[in-house]
């Protein structure tokens, strides 16, 4: 089964369950839609109030998609709902795709929850986007988070043509606030959709960006530590008309590009603080929001896999003595995410202790999504980082992922094809690479991918990072093993 976008489906299997009628916050964007969502998400419950909030894709299960005040929903819970939407898609042989049941089913839990208020993450584009289906009247704010190519065979060739199909969640009458943008035609594109005489929003955009303020600290990155400490959270400054004084905060979302996501959220915030929604929903928030709630709310975010630290609990390889690995997580899966780990990568390497260097393991999978390849995404990633000599030496690990649940249009690029491109932007020996095999079992390539990583590392006297990256299904496999290894 491929992708089929288009509301003519699950427009007409929502009239059969329903109806749904929580205020909600629609988020879309190519990157930082996740990140955007949970701070949204985390803000609104340290406020007291009841949030769902619905990202794709999940990470370990299915569950892990559809949130209830920050935790997956449980298992009976979620099968309930679940039935009821195939049941109906039964009963009037829509046919639906798996995107789009599973959609319905989270927005079924949300309103038999009666949740205050619901997020909701765009699974791609926005047009024809199954999330699109939340009748008007319940959008409290559209978003857009920065726009970059991705999805290109299903969204268009330009930046203009993907921020026009994204921006077409905006809603009549409705607040749609804009994040900050790599693109300078992203705001033109946005504003001729959201202004249209079709739609008439109130377009929005970020004027006071969150500031970041001397650590005050000092800080020294070395995975060699025991414990291990992960990087401090950034401190931040805001300012809102709608708070007698700044607010100051810790960010724990690591890199510098979250300082946007931030500055986006605090600004939908604002939104709903001051735009004309229902006034019942207006005045309940007004209520509830405090700047105590918000410094909180930012405190207590977090986003599994996305430069998230872990250190394994013990090495994969049996018998070994080594120093369980220090793992850096993260999804980047296109050219714009793999810059911004890059870029992290430096800021790493630059708060190494003096005279140390740095050993990176990558392990690597990408999932198959032309017109976007390989060395698109891995041009950007392994590129030199940090000042001069401070990268002692990179390995590279290629394997391929598991296939997520319900998403059989997902593959993955050969390890081989990751090779060689690895080989072309930074030839390595064969004592430096580690391919999987065809015949080497899916579910067990991430684990011999460690087993390779720690065998290079037992006689280096460097800080030693490994680094598991490329596609979110490769994380997922990574927490799975994680699992393992804790149990």
């Amino acid at each position: 089964m491929s992708i089929h976008l288009g509301l003519e489906r699950v427009r007409r299997l929502a009239t059969h369950l329903d109806r749904f009628k929580r205020p909600t916050i629609h988020v879309a964007g190519t990157n930082g839609k996740g990140s955007v969502t949970n701070l949204i998400a985390s803000i609104l419950r340290a406020s007291g109030l009841s949030v769902g909030t619905f990202n794709s894709p999940h990470l370990v299960s299915v569950h892990d998609a559809v949130l209830i005040n920050g935790k997956p929903v449980s298992p009976s819970i979620y099968d309930h709902a679940r039935s009821l939407v195939i049941a109906a898609d039964h009963h009037l042989d829509t046919a639906a795709t798996p995107f789009e049941l599973l959609t319905l089913t989270a927005l079924q839990i949300f309103e038999d929850a009666k949740l205050d208020i619901v997020v909701i993450e765009v699974g791609m584009g926005g047009q024809d986007d199954a999330t699109n289906v939340v009748p008007d009247d319940c959008i409290l704010v559209s978003v857009l988070t920065s726009v970059d190519l991705d999805h290109q065979k299903f969204l268009g060739d330009t930046i203009e043509s993907i921020t026009e199909h994204k921006a077409r969640i905006a809603r009549s009458g409705k607040p749609f606030v804009l994040g900050p943008q790599k693109h300078p035609i992203v705001e033109a594109a946005a504003r001729h959709i959201v202004e249209s005489p079709g739609i008439r929003g109130h377009f929005i955009i970020i004027s006071t960006p969150v500031r970041p303020l001397q650590q005050g600290e000092e800080y020294h990155f070395s995975p060699s530590e025991r414990p291990f400490v992960p990087p401090p959270g950034r401190l931040i400054e805001f300012d809102s008309t709608q708070f007698t004084s700044p607010i100051h905060a810790r960010l724990p979302l690591h890199g510098t590009h979250q300082l946007d996501n931030l500055s986006l959220s605090l600004a939908v915030i604002s939104t709903l603080l001051t735009h004309t929604s229902p006034r019942p929903t207006l005045d309940y928030l007004s209520h509830r929001i405090t700047s105590e709630s918000v410094r909180a709310g930012i405190e207590g975010v977090s986003w599994p896999g996305r430069l998230t630290f872990h250190t394994l609990p013990r090495p994969v390889t049996v018998g070994s003595t080594l120093d369980p690995s220090v793992v850096l997580v993260d999804g980047a899966h296109n050219a714009a995410s793999a810059e911004t780990l890059a870029s992290y990568i430096s800021e790493l390497v630059d708060k190494l202790k003096p005279k140390s260097r740095l050993h990176i393991t990558y392990i690597v999978a990408l999932s198959h999504s032309p017109p976007k390849t390989p060395f698109d995404t891995l041009s950007r990633i392994l590129l030199p980082h940090g000042s001069e000599g401070s990268i002692a030496s990179v390995r590279v690990a290629a394997l391929r992922f598991t296939s997520p649940e319900g998403m059989p249009w997902v593959t993955c690029v050969s390890p081989l094809e990751i090779r060689d491109t690895v080989q072309q932007v930074i030839p390595l020996g064969d004592e430096d690479m580690w391919t999987a095999s065809n015949d080497l079992p899916v579910d067990s390539q991430l684990s011999r991918a460690f087993e390779w990583t720690e065998a290079g590392q037992t006689a280096r006297t460097e800080e030693c990072l490994v680094v598991v990256t490329g596609s979110l299904y490769l994380v997922a496999d990574f927490y799975r093993l994680l699992r393992q290894l804790e149990e």
